[in-house]
């Protein structure tokens, strides 16, 4: 494996990105958005990318802390999807 040829500019990421679920490799399929109300105006919106096994997981969680504001499918095209992790 080439470390330095792996961090260089040239490399480019996943078509599809992954999920955002701890140790999840699969192909996000939705958007998770949410926004912390304590710290985050409130049009400010967060995005989980999320496959199709972890969405409920994701929304659970924030739905728990008050922080899940919607879910949406994947827009693959490039350049329209705006992810903050």
């Amino acid at each position: 494996m080439d470390l330095l040829g792996a961090l260089s500019s040239d490399h480019e990421g996943p078509d599809v990105p992954p999920c955002s679920r701890k140790g999840c490799t699969a192909h996000a399929a939705w958007q998770v958005k949410w926004n912390n109300p304590k710290i985050h105006p409130p049009e400010r919106r967060k995005v989980w990318l999320a496959c199709d096994d972890h969405r409920e997981w994701l929304e659970n969680f924030l739905k728990a802390r008050l922080f899940w504001r919607s879910t949406e499918p994947m827009n693959t095209t490039a350049g329209e999807t705006e992810v903050r992790l």
